[in-house]
């Protein structure tokens, strides 16, 4: 009995001590390694946060977190270069040690040190080091009466994948610039460093083109939007619009910058491509068509047409685009893309026969590596969706596997780069609910994709690949199509908290995570998006916010 009742308690000790630990270092992702110690750093008013470095990009990250402690703590931190101090201080490695991502963040009752080898390395390690603070720190305004104290703990961290992303889409509905700031503020905060933009859509091309003003003067333009779901066939009669201007466009890249995000711009191709030929018909089926700029959701057949025009007009426009953004990568879809209209074609048909294709795959095929050599030309690299597969992958691609892992494991069996993006574990639009629940939240595509099955995503699928065609696996990325999400709002409330459970993903080691452990941190993480004003999922202002219900609730 005192056996049994010494075994209890010892477990019910231990209990305890993950539950603190978890409270105490509730850290999202979770480090690579995290060592706890006794005591905790109090920090002073007049802080000093010292850089022991020379590298003056590390300058404005350790001037962002002075600025934010000062506003959340009234305190008055100052930023200094210099070799001693008992503040924060900024420390660059000896040698290679943590590679470009990675830090080693020391928290001691004297000092708190972060080192790395890159300024992206100490960036993430200020991340770190906020989220070891109280959550008041992400105010935006002064919190009196808090604790500001950093726990003891010794963290060495670097990331599983050098990919983590996040698509957003702007085509079904824009985003204001002013929210795609806080979407990037948001990954980085969860240690992502790709912003995916999507631009360009059937119902909405949404970026400026000097060389061709019709496709933001007509092309961004729709007369009527889809109103509740799909099969409800409503809309709501009133044109809509809008687009990023150049100078915006520079705006959100120069700031992601800052933040260690980059920016990769998609630009759709071959199929939904509707907002160019209601601008632009030529370079489609027939020059003579109208097209509308699509009002409905779904896949339309009316798609660019492999003319030597067409590949003139989207070397135009990707050369502006590629002045923009200087990412490595440029996405150019290929997904989606119906070949009705090009088996209907002479013109396409007899394309074929030139180029000795078998089938409108091939045909894709060949579009796509048009537009590869040109980009490749350039000294950057596409990305495509898992279709461009299909009639034979282009020699320099990088494939998003979206359609489950199956295109990403061919891909990487080819010696290609692949992302890892599939629907059953990635596609933040569906449902956070199961269907009993569905009719009481706000409208979603379909489908249901719990934050626990998001968490389970393994992107590594060892055990379909050789060690060495796993190491084309480059990471993983969360998407958000907007159909059916109007306003920023309804885009956090969709996107939260599950986007974070792919930030773990892609962050931590398989072998450290576990679902239970991830919601106990994300408890105290949630805190901080209070803060931040993040409208998730379970958010107390979730109830603040218009969103599309389904017409049974609505009616009540």
């Amino acid at each position: 009995m005192k056996k049994s009742l010494l075994i209890c308690g010892l477990l019910l000790l231990q209990a305890t001590l993950v539950l603190h630990a978890q409270s105490r270092y509730a850290i999202i992702p979770k480090p690579t390694r995290l060592t706890e110690q006794k005591g905790s750093f109090t920090i002073p008013r007049d802080v000093d946060i010292i850089i022991q470095s020379t590298n003056a990009q590390l300058l404005p990250i350790a001037r962002l977190l002075a600025d934010q402690l000062a506003i959340a703590t009234g305190y008055k931190p100052s930023v200094t270069a210099g070799k001693a101090g008992k503040g924060i201080l900024f420390v660059s490695a000896k040698g290679p040690q943590f590679g470009a991502e990675g830090y080693k963040l020391t928290v001691s009752p004297r000092q708190i040190v972060i080192t790395a080898e890159q300024p992206k390395g100490f960036f993430y390690g200020v991340q770190t080091l906020m989220q070891l603070m109280p959550p008041a720190v992400f105010s935006s305004t002064q919190v009196d009466n808090v604790a500001w104290e950093v726990p003891a703990c010794t963290i060495e961290d670097q990331p599983r994948y050098g990919y983590r992303g996040g698509m957003l889409d702007v085509g079904r509905h824009y985003m204001p610039v002013e929210f795609i700031k806080k979407f990037i503020d948001l990954l980085a905060l969860h240690k992502m460093n790709t912003f995916h933009w999507h631009l360009t859509e059937d119902q909405g091309w949404r970026i400026e083109i000097k060389k061709y003003p019709l496709l933001t003067k007509i092309g961004s333009i729709r007369k009527q939007s889809m109103v509740g779901r799909y099969g409800d066939n409503k809309y709501d009669g009133k044109p809509y619009s809008g687009f990023y201007t150049q100078d915006e466009v520079r705006e959100v890249v120069k700031y992601a910058g800052t933040k260690f995000v980059t920016v990769i711009p998609e630009i759709e191709m071959p199929g939904h491509s509707a907002g160019v030929l209601a601008a632009y018909p030529q370079f489609g089926s027939n020059p003579d068509k109208i097209v509308d700029v699509v009002t409905k959701w779904g896949v339309m057949d009316d798609v660019l047409f492999p003319r030597e025009e067409t590949f003139t007009f989207l070397e135009d426009v990707l050369t502006e685009v590629m002045d923009l953004f200087p990412s490595q990568y440029i996405h150019i879809g290929g997904d989606e893309c119906p070949k009705t209209q090009w088996k209907q074609s002479r013109f396409c048909q007899n394309l074929m026969k030139e180029k000795g294709l078998k089938d409108e795959h091939e045909l894709q095929s060949y579009f796509i590596q048009r537009i590869d050599k040109f980009v490749t030309s350039k000294g950057r690299r596409i990305i495509g969706w898992d279709e461009i597969l299909e009639g034979g992958l282009s020699p320099n691609a990088t494939v998003m596997s979206w359609r489950g892992v199956a295109g990403g494991i061919a891909a990487a069996r080819q010696n290609h780069d692949v992302i890892m993006t599939p629907t059953t574990y990635c596609y933040l639009d569906y449902y956070q609910v199961d269907k009993s629940l569905q009719p009481t939240v706000p409208i979603a595509i379909g489908g249901y994709l719990p934050l626990e099955k998001v968490y389970s995503f393994d992107p590594s699928v060892t055990d379909s690949l050789t060690a060495e065609q796993a190491k084309h696996v480059l990471g993983v990325q969360a998407n958000l199509w907007t159909e059916y999400v109007l306003t920023p709002a309804y885009a956090e409330y969709m996107l939260f908290p599950r986007l974070i459970a792919v930030a773990e993903t892609g962050w931590t080691p398989q072998a450290s995570r576990t679902i239970d452990d991830f919601k106990k941190r994300l408890e105290i993480h949630n805190k901080r998006l209070d803060y931040l004003k993040v409208n998730y999922y379970g958010a107390p202002i979730n109830g603040g916010f218009e969103y599309q219900m389904p017409k049974e609730t609505a009616s009540k």
